[in-house]
């Protein structure tokens, strides 16, 4: 696990390795362009719930903290009710995360406090990358300046993996995590489950862990047992 500001903590298998594009290869290659230092400024990621906005958030703020800058990954839905304090200090930062925007757009303190960010780091050629299920043309500003500047950022919207994507990318995962995922696993979990990713990898660790202690691999009894069907 890795220590960030606030007590912020990024998952280790939250990282690009980890990340299947799939439709949002654009997404990703601006992620990884910011992440390096490469692209610079605001990077606007939308999208429904679990359509992948956290884990890509937290996958540049692990990149750029490994290639020794300074970066932070704030999740305002979590921090909001700590007041706009925990902007402070963020402007040191090479480059800062803001998950959840959507959470303080309306409020006109923290809007004043995001404007003050967005300002010193596009000054100084920081980079700011935030997250929010709208675009920022779709959101109710306060404080239309700031709206603007965001609209003027680079806007990426997420789509949902389909069916034969979400396989992959727990595939994907699995292997990361040193096992292989048959198949027939992967779609009996789509078809018995809600069919999001979030829901799809809390289920691959809880499977994960109980094959370890069990020695099992996993199958399809296997998962039946351990989630008593």
């Amino acid at each position: 696990m890795q220590q960030l500001p606030l007590g912020v903590r990024i998952p280790d298998r939250a990282v690009f390795q980890s990340f299947l594009p799939g439709r949002n290869l654009q997404a990703v290659e601006h992620a990884l362009r910011v992440a390096s230092g490469a692209a610079t400024g605001a990077a606007w990621i939308c999208g429904p719930a679990a359509a992948g906005k956290t884990h890509l958030l937290q996958a540049v703020c692990a990149r750029a903290s490994e290639s020794g800058g300074r970066a932070g990954y704030f999740p305002l839905a979590e921090l909001a009710s700590l007041g706009v304090g925990v902007l402070e200090g963020l402007t040191l930062l090479e480059c800062v995360c803001l998950d959840d925007l959507d959470r303080v757009v309306g409020e006109l303190e923290w809007e004043l406090a995001l404007f003050a960010v967005l300002r010193e780091i596009q000054e100084r050629e920081g980079r700011l990358v935030v997250a929010a299920k709208a675009p920022p043309a779709l959101l109710s500003w306060k404080l239309p300046d700031l709206g603007s500047r965001f609209t003027a950022a680079a806007i990426f919207q997420l789509r949902e993996l389909d069916e034969r994507e979400q396989r992959d990318a727990l595939r994907l995962r699995a292997r990361l995590r040193g096992f292989e995922l048959p198949d027939d696993t992967s779609r009996w979990l789509q078809r018995r489950f809600p069919r999001d990713m979030r829901t799809m990898y809390e289920l691959l660790d809880t499977l994960d862990e109980a094959s370890l202690v069990a020695q099992r691999r996993l199958t399809v009894p296997f998962i039946r047992s351990v989630l008593k069907e």
